[in-house]
């Protein structure tokens, strides 16, 4: 259809059609996607959601621009469920995460529809850097980064242990080994990013990318001008005094690496701030909706409590990352494991300067994207997230099924450990499993089956309520004056708990099992 064809039916129909020629005129356009994932960056780690040191200025402005969650959640509290909600829309357990990739042989099954295949079926392409973390590129008989959706990829299975992040050596393009790549994990997926999307990609069509930094996972390593701007004594000091979720940290002081942490949550504002530049400088800015947030909450170095004195861990001593006033961490599915920052920019679309305390979880990217590109959500399986768009605006939406987050499986030796939390409203019950881990048979055999039969044979039968806009550092267990909807809360988690557990594979026992699902 030429131009004048074209305008000539549009005044046609605008004449005998008045109504539908302006919701057509005035649909909003398929925006290019772009979501730039961090690893581990906590809630308050950065300067425009309060921390009072870390030099964000790139993501400050960028906050600015756009919208700040304040209640912006991944959909899990480590990496592996928390990325397979956002490709899949589903709770990471449903999928058989209920560890990170490769315990018990889990890994990501061709039979998921992901995000990026349903936005490739309406003609989007599609592109991911970084780190992937849902299963071994490496072998042949795990799917690849390409057999989901993505046109063109440059992934590492995990992230860059044993080899960075600075010139990093696992990199798979297109499924075909990279070899050592100089400069840093977060300037390569960057800098790669932007060279497909000015130099690969067809122009004709829309895009979408995930960039994925190893950053600021361990190792924990940067670049030493930005480690050097926080190696004052007040920086050591000021270290010491921030929230760490209460979770108890060890006695030695290690307060010296906390520069490292820092200077590396700079160093991911910088190359964010790169990014945007670029994407500026290429006309790309009013036309694309771009999202920053986290995989999960911050990791904390290893305590007392979790080792019980009996191991140590040099690398996660560089960890100083913060949930502010949140509590809980890395692994928590207390508010600290999960509440991340989010920062989302759309001109025209988003007003610039908003601040959204609506929540926005992880499963709710799948709906939410494609109804912006125009594809339909699979309806041959349960999406747990929605439409959240609105949240986005500050505005109300409707979600149908609640949100939930679970613990790493594996984690129930630490002290004060819950393994579920469900939002309802502005409250939050949390719930922890019966029969109790350590009396379930095969224990301490932690990386092998029988933690599965624990979990796959559990309920919640202990709990805790809690007002989160209230009470955000979740102090105050208020399960006895809110009787009535703490009472009315414990079904609905128990309910949505055997739904997602059953539906998940109970690894180790797939052979010849009805329970399997299709894995």
């Amino acid at each position: 259809m030429n131009r004048n064809t074209k305008w000539l039916l549009l005044l046609l129909l605008w004449i005998f059609y008045p109504e539908l020629a302006h919701s057509n005129a005035t649909e909003a356009p398929r925006p290019n996607m772009i979501i730039f994932l961090t690893d581990d960056l906590g809630y308050g780690d950065l300067g425009s959601y309060g921390h009072p040191f870390i030099q964000t200025p790139h993501l400050d402005r960028f906050a600015e621009e756009g919208v700040r969650m304040t209640d912006m959640h991944a959909a899990a509290t480590v990496c592996s469920p928390s990325r397979a909600a956002i490709l899949t829309g589903r709770n990471g357990y449903r999928s058989g995460f209920y560890n990170i990739a490769g315990f018990f042989g889990t890994t990501l099954s061709k039979q998921e529809i992901t995000l990026a295949q349903l936005l490739q079926d309406v003609g989007y392409q599609t592109a991911f850097f970084g780190k992937w973390h849902l299963s071994k590129l490496e072998s042949h008989d795990e799917v690849s980064v390409n057999e989901m959706g993505f046109d063109y990829s440059l992934a590492t299975s995990v992230n860059a242990f044993g080899t960075g992040p600075k010139n990093p050596e696992k990199f798979m393009r297109n499924g075909v080994p990279e070899g050592m790549i100089e400069g840093w994990y977060a300037d390569i997926v960057s800098r790669e990013a932007s060279d497909w999307i000015a130099n690969k990609r067809d122009k004709n069509k829309p895009f979408f990318v995930i960039i994925s930094t190893n950053e600021p996972h361990t190792p924990i390593d940067p670049p030493q001008n930005f480690a050097e701007m926080y190696a004052s004594e007040d920086g050591h000091s000021l270290a010491q005094q921030l929230s760490y979720g209460r979770v108890k940290r060890h006695g030695r002081d290690i307060a010296e690496y906390a520069k490292e942490y820092y200077g590396t949550v700079s160093q991911v504002d910088h190359v964010f701030g790169g990014l945007m530049d670029f994407i500026e400088r290429q006309g790309l800015k009013d036309s694309t909706l771009v999202i920053f947030t986290s995989d999960n909450g911050p990791e904390y170095p290893v305590t007392l409590d979790e080792s019980n004195g009996e191991w140590e861990d040099p690398i996660r001593d560089r960890c100083f990352g913060s949930p502010g006033p949140l509590r809980g961490m890395k692994r928590f599915p207390y508010e600290g494991g999960h509440r991340v920052p989010g920062l989302i920019r759309w001109p025209g679309h988003i007003p610039a300067g908003t601040v959204s305390d609506q929540l926005f979880n992880g499963t709710d990217f799948l709906p939410t994207l494609c109804k912006l590109a125009g594809a339909d959500v699979p309806q041959d399986r349960t999406i747990d997230g929605t439409d959240a768009f609105n949240a986005f605006l500050g505005k109300d939406y409707e979600r149908k099924i609640l949100p939930i987050w679970f613990f790493l499986l594996n984690a129930s030796h630490m002290p004060g450990m819950a393994q579920m939390a469900m939002r309802y409203q502005d409250y939050v019950l949390v719930g922890k499993l019966a029969p109790r881990r350590e009396n379930f048979t095969g224990y301490p055999s932690a990386d092998t089956y029988p933690a599965v039969d624990w979990l796959k044979t559990s309920v919640p039968d202990t709990f805790e309520l809690y007002h989160i806009k209230d009470d955000p550092g979740q102090c105050n267990d208020i399960s006895s004056e809110k009787y009535d909807t703490f009472i009315e809360l414990i079904p609905k988690m128990q309910t949505l708990w055997l739904d997602i557990r059953n539906e998940g594979p109970w690894w180790g026992r797939l052979s010849g099992s009805s329970d399997n699902n299709g894995f």
